[in-house]
Order: C-alpha cells, then sequence, then structure tokens
C-alpha cells in the first residue's frame, strides 16, 4: 500500500516533462539569436571589402585618367563619387605623393555591429 503523500516518479516525471518545452523555446531563441549576430558580421565584412575595392578603382581611375594619385579622399569624394558609410567605417587615407600609390586603411567602427 502507498502512502498518499508521497510523489511517485509519474508525478517526477510529468513535472521535468512539462519543463521540455519552455527549455526547448529558449535554445532555439538562442540559436536564432546567435545566426542574427552571424548575418551581421558577414554583411560588415562583405561591406567592409566593398569599400576597399571602390576605393582601389577609384585610386586607380584617377591616376589612369589624371596622371597622379588623388591627393586626398575628400578629392575622391567630389570628382569620382566615391560613397561609404562614414558611421560604420573609418577610412586612413595617407597621400604618399603624386606618382606614388597612397596608403589606404579601412577600419570597422566600433559601434558599427
Amino acid at each position: 500500500m502507498s502512502n498518499r503523500f508521497e510523489k511517485s516518479s509519474f508525478e517526477y516525471l510529468n513535472k521535468v516533462i512539462s519543463l521540455l518545452p519552455p527549455l526547448f523555446g529558449l535554445l532555439l531563441l538562442v540559436i536564432f539569436i546567435r545566426g542574427i549576430h552571424s548575418v551581421g558580421d558577414t554583411t560588415q565584412a562583405k561591406q567592409q571589402e566593398s569599400l576597399e575595392t571602390a576605393l582601389a578603382r577609384s585610386i586607380s581611375q584617377c591616376y589612369a585618367v589624371e596622371g597622379f594619385y588623388p591627393p586626398s579622399l575628400t578629392y575622391l569624394e567630389e570628382h569620382y563619387g566615391l560613397t561609404y558609410d562614414k558611421d560604420d567605417f573609418y577610412v586612413d587615407y595617407q597621400p604618399m605623393g603624386a606618382n606614388l600609390m597612397p596608403e589606404v586603411t579601412v577600419l570597422p567602427r566600433s559601434g558599427a555591429d
């Protein structure tokens, strides 16, 4: 004869089973958030690559058309239509002279993620 105040193993199992859907939902939410973060990182990397390519093309085009490398980043923006999101990326443009290719570094801004 069993004591009516004892919890049976079935009651314990039912409580564990009742916790599975919320835990599964939480797991799905964590996976979803990590996926979105991963997509954001990939998108920013592609944008940076695209900006670096656009800079290289604009610099080369300026040299081919005008016979000198652009003296500044502003020159590329004004004469060659270069545009980029200044809130997302920092471009360090170091001209080396009229006949030397400038050093260009593109860095993502820390608040860009």
